[in-house]
């Protein structure tokens, strides 16, 4: 059985560390950006399980790019959890359709269980499909 892959786009190199580490332990594969255009060339390699999106970035905005994967055809599917350390991004993100949201400073064990509940939840809906 293959690893469930998570792609995390994070700008911030601490966090993005943090939550690497974390699900490494976990025996997640993982698929790292600091950018939205780093997103676009990692994804076209290999397609994740699930993405753990940053609002803020350098080159765009989580919540549209959540919005961008949501009514794509070929991501629409896939579990997008947003994050942020801004007081409105949370409504943001659910109008951008996200499965779930992370305010920042967030609790590690929050967020996994948060992941863990996605990746859940999708494999349901495909089994439920099959």
């Amino acid at each position: 059985m293959r690893k469930t892959r998570i792609h995390i786009l994070e700008d911030d190199q601490e966090i993005r560390n943090v939550i690497e580490i974390l699900l490494k332990e976990e025996g997640f594969e993982l698929q790292l950006s600091s950018s939205f255009s780093e997103l676009k060339k990692n994804i076209q390699n290999a397609m994740p399980d699930l993405f753990l999106l940053d609002v803020m970035l350098p080159d765009g905005n989580g919540a549209e790019i959540c919005k961008d994967l949501k009514t794509d055809l070929f991501t629409k599917h896939i579990p997008i959890i947003v994050m942020s350390a801004q007081n409105n991004s949370e409504q943001k993100a659910i109008d951008a359709f996200a499965d779930d949201y992370i305010s920042k400073p967030f609790d590690i064990d929050d967020v996994l269980e948060r992941i863990k509940k996605q990746i859940n939840r999708s494999e349901e809906t495909k089994s439920a499909q099959a």
